[in-house]
This record gives structure tokens, sequence and C-alpha cells, in this order.
């Protein structure tokens, strides 16, 4: 298995990163007719060397101040650095801007270069060393090999070669079995092919006649062919140097920043909630500043809302030193201080939980701070508030190195949404996640009883349980307001207690209520103990309606004078005749109320009219007078068979079916 990592050159400019990317590869990274005439490097440049199963990229960057942000393009997502270091002029201004900018990356390899020591003696040598050992002590270069090299003479450079790939081999390995993510950092138009892209493949695999989909604008596109490093592929897996030939886009619909990525495992968003790191060179960060978001290949502007303090861990980060104060929300942070905050981005970014990016000042344009992604797409709410803490100190949890961060991420996640759950492609966004890795957790989680897959989404068991008790009550409090009620309608639960809710969610919760024996469930849900029993009065009452409309046959009475005939409040005839109705032993044909015996009769009278070869003709005169009803009975009478498909109406008449 072949191991690809990508290495970015740091240092100040003239500090010799090209000549000594050329000496170690044979190819030059500066391709502009600009930086050849001007001889600095202005924009990216790419080199590879080989060496048995392992391939290092090099992105070379710019060391000019005016272009630290294309060099953040080209250091976001390396997996180690080459700090260059001129013999002759040593630690400079760039030098310690682009160190800073690769340990606020997160970058934890590296190996260290003099470059130059044809110009200087042994002893400046040393002296430049020094000063070198005095930058990076502390910092994941501290026991980096420092190594001094000619890319004139050549000395030096079989050793850094051999440190490089030193290097390379204790690198983590890329994921290459997850989405596809190529942070773009050219885009140009080749004659014959069309639209070509490049950048370095940060995670995935790339295939030739994939879908794709560019972000933030949205637009699937398929690959056409794929080179790395000039050499045509099938393809192409993360750590490698991409360049891409699309079909489906347009070379002006893409611009450096964009991002090609496997659809739906991706989001473009304009807030995010961050772990932020505030160098301690800066100037205080002022709550609402407006600044420069870097993260891979874009830049975007943005403000930052600073939320609550963060010290080192088993530190009570809130609480001031001298005086003992919590202080959940600084108005600003310190040089060297540590917070967690709120960006709210001008453009849409590319972003997932984990993500590393760097903030400039928005003038002048000097790197200021870094940080991680905690969440890609926050809730509304407020960030600076005791609950806001708690949250943000349980997505911090691992992030970054521990997978039980992951467990609490989820979950915190999940229980955001309430019922109405997280769909697994949003968890796989914004936990950034892999699809297996996902799996995995949901069934770990799963089967500790925190989360429940129903449906495409997982739903927090908390809030599973709690609608679960508060559906219980309100049916408990429906048949104690209508003990004549089978229960309440199943449409009236889902409405008040579900809105949100999708509708598996509902029917999931009332599968587990019927099963633990709690509840009856069907157009009405009732609780298993819910027997209809009527008071002494109120069987009073359904004795006489019965024996009254039993009486009446197909002439009843209007229900409004019923009260009155039989003795009892309008109320408690109301009561009873609800529940006569859903028993079944009365039914409402519009505004009238019949005994049921008395409609099942007159269907079956009618139906055995039908007995000669054409159909019986029925009309209002004949069914009046052989029913002996007026009209008011008949008219409601004739429609209510038509209803139950004894007769059908044909112009003035009925016919019998």
């Amino acid at each position: 298995m072949r191991r690809y990592v990508v290495v970015g050159t740091a240092g100040h400019i003239d500090h010799g990163k090209s000549a000594l990317v050329e000496a170690l590869t044979g190819t030059d990274p500066d391709r502009l007719k600009e930086e050849k005439s001007r001889g600095i490097t202005i924009d990216l440049g790419f080199a590879s060397l080989e060496q048995d199963d392992t391939q290092l990229s090099f992105v070379d960057v710019p060391g000019h101040e005016r272009f630290v942000k294309n060099m953040l393009a080209g250091a976001s997502g390396v997996d180690g650095v080459l700090l260059v270091v001129a013999a002759d002029e040593s630690v400079m201004p760039q030098t310690r801007e682009h160190f800073d900018i690769c340990r606020l990356l997160g970058v934890t390899g590296g190996v260290i270069a003099l470059t130059k020591t044809d110009l200087v003696d042994a002893e400046t040598v040393e002296l430049v060393a020094m000063e070198t050992a005095e930058l990076v002590s502390g910092s994941f270069l501290e026991d980096a090999p420092v190594i001094p090299v000619s890319a004139k003479t050549g000395d030096g450079l079989s050793t850094l070669r051999d440190a490089l790939f030193e290097m390379a081999r204790r690198a983590d390995p890329r994921s290459t079995d997850g989405a596809v993510r190529l942070p773009i950092d050219r885009a140009f138009s080749v004659k014959g092919f069309g639209t070509v892209v490049t950048g370095t493949l940060a995670a995935g695999r790339m295939t030739t006649d994939t879908v794709l989909r560019v972000l933030p604008t949205g637009g699937d596109i398929k690959i056409r062919g794929l080179q790395v490093h000039g050499v045509s592929q099938k393809v192409a897996v993360a750590g490698q140097r991409v360049a891409a030939n699309l079909s489906g886009v347009e070379v002006s619909d893409i611009a450096r920043g964009d991002t090609v990525v496997t659809p739906g495992r991706f989001e473009a968003t304009r807030r995010l909630d961050t772990l932020l790191a505030l160098l301690p060179t800066s100037r205080p960060l002022k709550h609402g500043a407006r600044v420069r978001f870097h993260q891979g290949t874009s830049e975007v502007l943005g403000r930052v809302a600073v939320g609550p303090l963060v010290g080192d861990p088993g530190v009570d980060a809130g609480r001031d030193d001298e005086t003992g104060e919590r202080d959940d929300a600084p108005g600003d942070l310190k040089p060297g201080g540590h917070a967690f905050a709120r960006l709210r981005l001008e453009s849409p970014a590319v972003l997932t939980r984990g993500d590393r990016f760097i903030l400039r000042a928005y003038s002048p344009p000097v790197t200021i701070a870094g940080g991680l992604v905690i969440d890609p797409e926050p809730p509304r709410g407020g960030m600076r508030t005791a609950a806001g803490r708690r949250r943000l100190e349980r997505l911090r949890v691992g992030l970054g190195t521990d997978s039980s961060g992951e467990d609490e991420t989820v979950t915190v996640l999940v229980g955001e949404r309430g019922l109405s759950g997280l769909p697994v492609a949003e968890l796989l966004t914004r936990a950034g996640l892999r699809t297996d890795a996902a799996d995995e957790l949901i069934e770990k989680l799963e089967s500790a009883g925190t989360i429940r897959r129903i449906g495409g989404a997982v739903v927090d068991t908390a809030a599973l349980a709690d609608v679960a008790e508060r559906l219980v009550a309100m049916v408990t409090a429906f048949h104690t307001g209508q003990p004549l009620s089978e229960g309440v309608p199943r449409e009236e639960v889902r409405e008040r207690l579900f809105r949100h809710a999708d509708g598996a969610v509902f029917e999931a919760v009332l599968g587990d209520l019927v099963t633990a024996g709690r509840l009856v469930a069907r157009d009405r849900l009732a609780l298993t103990t819910h027997h209809v029993t009527l008071s002494q009065e109120e069987t009073r009452i359904s004795e006489a309606v019965l024996r009254l409309f039993t009486d009446a046959g197909l002439s009843p009475p209007m229900v409004a004078v019923v009260p009155e005939q039989i003795g009892c409040a309008p109320d408690a005839f109301d009561r009873v005749l609800l529940w006569m109705v859903r028993a079944g032993t009365v039914q409402r044909v519009g505004a009238l109320v019949f005994e049921a015996s008395a409609l099942d009769g007159l269907k079956e009278d009618v139906r055995r009219l039908d007995t000669a070869e054409t159909p019986a003709r029925i009309d209002v005169g004949m069914f009046k007078d052989r029913y002996g009803v007026s009209r008011k009975f008949a008219i409601p009478l004739l429609e209510y068979l038509d209803r139950e498909r004894v007769t059908r109406r044909v112009g003035q008449h009925r016919i019998v079916l």
C-alpha cells in the first residue's frame, strides 16, 4: 500500500524554498512568467518526490507578506512542513508568521532546513541553528531535525531527503474510504478538454466517470479525466496532487476556494461554533470584530463573537485567576488566550467538525488566531450563557484526538433536535463522520439506549420517553374529562404532540406504548385500563333515548327537543348520545338521529325491491308513500342510501344497486 504525504514549505521571502524544492525533486515549482522574471514565488507551486512506497507531494508557498493568503491556501491540509531558514539572514518576520500558521493549523511533523550554507561560515550556521531552535522551542518542531543544506552545491540534500521520508513514515495515513473532498486552488480551461481544476485531495478517492458536486454553488459535475502530478490516472486518493477534467460546469463558475465533494456529504455554511486560540503577539480580539477566515483554499470575510473562555485541560477556564470571579462572556479575548467563538461569515464556506482554520485581521491583514470547528451548523441560541458553555464543553470533548468524543458529539447534536430527530445524512456532514463509522457509532449508541434510529433519522431516546409520558398523561386527562368516550382521536394527538416530528416517530412511540400494554391504538387512543361505565343517571338517559328513537322508527324527533321529552339536562344528553353513536346503537344522518336497527331494516327492504331483470327505480314520492315519512325525512334517508351504496341517483330517480 502506497503512502501519500503532503509537505508544505514555510519561510521568509528569498530564503530559498523554491530552489530547495527544485534541488530535491528536479521540478521548478515556480510556473508563472512573473515568478520567473521577478525571482519570487507569487502563487502555489507543486512538485513530487518518491522513495520506495512513499510519495511526497510538495506544496511550495510564497514567502512575501503580500501573498500570505496564497500561502494559507497551500498550507491547509499538509501532513508536514519543511521550514526553511536562510543561513545568511536567520529568522525573519515571515518565518515567524509561517511558523505560527503551521502551529495554528495543527501540523504535527516537520523538518527544518538551513539553506544557503554556501554563503556563510560554519559559526554563522551554528548561530542561525540556535536562533531557529529558540523559535520552535516548545512546539511540534522542537525535536525536528535541523539540516544545513545548499541547493547550489548539493550539500546536505541527501540527508534532508532521508529526514523528509522518515517524517512521512511517521505521519498519520489519510482516509481514502470516506467522502471526497478536494479544495480547489486553480481552475482553468484547456482547449479540447474544457474545465480543469487542481488541488490536493484532502479525503476520499476520486475515479473517472464519478458524479461529484461543487460547493458552495451546488452544481453537479462528472469527472472526465484525472492526472496525478501530470500523469493520467483512473483513480486518485487522499494525499495526492490532482488535476481533474470536469464536465457539467464552466470554468467561469469555479474559483479558488470552491470544493469538489461527494454529493450529500458536505454542506456550505455561514455560521459555525469554534474553539479559538489567539496568538500571544496579537492585539486583543474584540467581540464582533471583522476578520478574514481562511480554511482549505478559501478566504471569507466574517465577524467573530467571542464566547466563554477556555483554559488548559483541568483548569476552570471561566474563572479569573486574580479575582476568582467567573467571566463566561468577556468583551474581548486577550493575547495568548483561548475561547469558544461563533463566526458569522459573509459568504458560505464548506466545513465540517474538526476542520482547522486561520483568522487574519481585516486590516492590516496579519495572522492573529487559529482554531477548530466544533459545529459547522449550530442551532439558533445564545452561546454566551451557562447553557451555551455547557453545550460547547460537551462538543469539545475529544475533538480531533479521541473517538469517545464522537459519542458525545452525536449525543449532543441529536438531543438538540428533540422529536424532529437528525437525518443520518446531516449527522455525517455536521459531525464529520465516515458512513461506515457513523453506522457503527449509531449502533453503539442505540445499544447504550442513548439514541434510536427511526426511518432515515436518529432521535434522542430521552425525548421519546418524555413524549410517551406526555401522551399517556394526555389520554388519561381525556378519559377523566370524557369518561364515555372511547379515547382521544389519533390525529388530535399527532397534531398536539408530534407536530414537528416525522410520522414514523409518532408511530414508533405508539408502537412502544401498545407493546408495553399501556395503550390501545385504533382511530382513537385509549388506556388499556379504560372501560366506559355509565352512571345510574346516564343509564336511565340511554335507555329512554333508545326507546324513544326505536318507537319513532324512520320519523324520529329532532335532537334538540329530546332532553325535555325524557327529562334530563342537555349536556348530559349530549354526552350520552355521543357515546350511543360511538357504540353503534344510534346513528346520525345529517341533523337527524335514527335507531341503528331501523336503518338496517330500511337498507334490507330497499334491496328486496330489486327483483326484476331491470333495476328497481325509486323516487321521492314512492319513498314517502312506502315508508310513511314526510319529505323532511325522505330526502336525508335517500341520500343516506346513496352513501351506503344501496342506491344510485340518476336524474330525479334512484336505481337500486
